[in-house]
């Protein structure tokens, strides 16, 4: 094969696997699903956002801008609940609070260390006006690590899911048309600090 043309199948074969990878319309359907089931507002005493339940017994993940210093509200179910800051880091700018004890909808969560970047993630755009929230894809791309990037207009706390509509990662700033995120590995190491610091 001569030189010129293995850029061009190096392209192609690229082109074809992304494309596979794609996710498909029940893909985006059941990240709205869960968008909708397991996503909450979290307010603190001058901003409020969204958040999304990451474990059972009532803990939201979310930005560390929508909570105060020691304390937030999560708004669930016409309810608006107290809630306990767990973890709350500025430079990360993710913050973990717990809602009294009760049973809550979280959202299925994928863990992994190995970077998303690559790969496609799903989010849920707010609409505007009269327009419904919709369900879009994005390639994650490299951003200054921790740190990764998605071409989504997400607001701070919005989740992002995988294909398998398992929550990988948060958004945690808006960063040009699209959204800054941060995985939940680093979220679980910050926390595992937490824990193990007296």
């Amino acid at each position: 094969m001569p030189h010129r043309l293995i850029p061009l199948v190096l392209f192609l074969l690229a082109t074809h696997a992304s494309a596979v990878d794609r996710p498909t319309m029940a893909d985006l359907q059941k990240a709205l699903a869960l968008h909708e089931r397991s996503v909450v507002k979290v307010r603190g005493t001058r901003k409020a956002g969204l958040g999304v339940i990451v474990g059972t017994e009532g803990q939201v993940l979310t930005s560390v801008s929508h909570i105060s210093l020691d304390t937030a509200q999560v708004e669930y179910d016409g309810r608006t609940l107290p809630a306990r800051v767990v973890l709350a880091n500025a430079y990360l700018k993710v913050a973990v609070v717990a809602a009294p004890a009760g049973e809550y909808p979280a959202a299925p969560v994928r863990v992994a260390s190995e970077s998303p970047v690559g790969q496609w993630l799903i989010g849920v755009v707010p609409g505007r006006g009269r327009q419904q929230d919709r369900p879009q894809a994005a390639l994650a791309r490299k951003a200054p690590a921790p740190f990764f990037d998605v071409s989504l207009a997400l607001p701070p706390g919005s989740p992002l899911f995988d294909t398998n509509g398992r929550l990988v990662a948060v958004s945690v700033q808006r960063k040009g048309r699209g959204c800054r995120a941060l995985s939940l590995d680093v979220v679980r190491q910050q926390l595992a600090t937490k824990v193990a610091t007296p």
